[in-house]
């Protein structure tokens, strides 16, 4: 019973890598050994020539500082944001605060086609179409980050905030003294899964950008492959190149991640 749970444990692994390792041997082969049939599962010949070509017209190095600064700017508004709020919708007795968070979580529940027109509409209105601006500031406030931390900062025992309070503290040292500490990886988390989201975001900034010189790294790569469309190689090497930054993040921080729900990070 044990062999056949591991060998379908093994089968499953297998096919989520493959597509993986098909990208990889693809980028490696040369034009007519990619599109040749039957398809070979390893290059005759190991070639560099798609990575070059990639290289090359890619404009690697604008396109990767630009999408950096998003997520800097992004992930560090992002925070800074659902910090606050979640703090007061979990901490702070004010009239309407449930309404407000139930308001919050239906507004969660709208998915992004719906207003992202809407969106776009106010950025060009406020002249922000064409510029670094643009791309960051709507992203700046994220509502699942919001209910993510607020649903850890109500585990916290109300003990530990009163005996702030009694030491002569107030909202703000419990806040950066006791309540982030405590809930750092599922600071972690958010920042982990706000930069590989940003990092792979391509329709807003379609919207919003069409200078050369404002695409972030999963744009320059769309562009490139409309002129590349049947350079298997180089769109495989492109492709590679976009994505594994993002995986080496997550992998990384994967442990971080996985303790955030092991803890039920998501419960009430």
């Amino acid at each position: 019973m044990r062999f056949l749970r591991n060998l379908w444990i093994i089968l499953i692994v297998l096919f989520v890598l493959f597509p993986f390792y098909w990208m990889v041997i693809t980028s490696l082969k040369g034009q007519a050994e990619a599109i040749q049939f039957p398809p070979t599962l390893f290059p005759k010949e190991i070639t560099f020539e798609g990575y070059k070509l990639a290289l090359s017209k890619l404009e690697l190095g604008t396109s990767v500082l630009v999408t950096v600064g998003m997520i800097f700017f992004i992930v560090l508004g992002e925070l800074i944001t659902s910090i606050l709020a979640a703090y007061a919708l979990s901490w702070m007795n004010f009239k309407g605060r449930e309404v407000l968070f139930s308001a919050l979580l239906l507004l969660a529940s709208v998915p992004m086609p719906v207003y992202i027109l809407q969106l776009f509409v106010i950025v060009q209105r406020m002249g922000m179409v064409d510029t670094f601006a643009g791309l960051v500031i709507p992203w700046m406030a994220n509502i699942y980050a919001i209910f993510l931390l607020r649903q850890a900062f109500k585990s916290i025992p109300k003990d530990l905030r009163d005996a702030v309070f009694v030491d002569g503290g107030n909202d703000l040292t419990f806040l950066l003294k006791v309540a982030i500490p405590i809930v750092k990886p599922v600071i972690i988390t958010i920042a982990v899964f706000s930069a590989v989201y940003t990092w792979n975001g391509f329709l807003w900034p379609l919207l919003v950008v069409s200078e050369k010189k404002l695409r972030p790294i999963q744009l320059a790569v769309a562009y490139f492959a409309q002129g590349e469309v049947t350079n298997y190689p180089a769109l495989m090497a492109a492709s590679l190149l976009s994505s594994l930054p993002a995986l080496i993040v997550f992998a990384i921080f994967q442990r971080q991640i996985t303790e955030v729900y092991a803890r039920g990070g998501m419960k009430d």
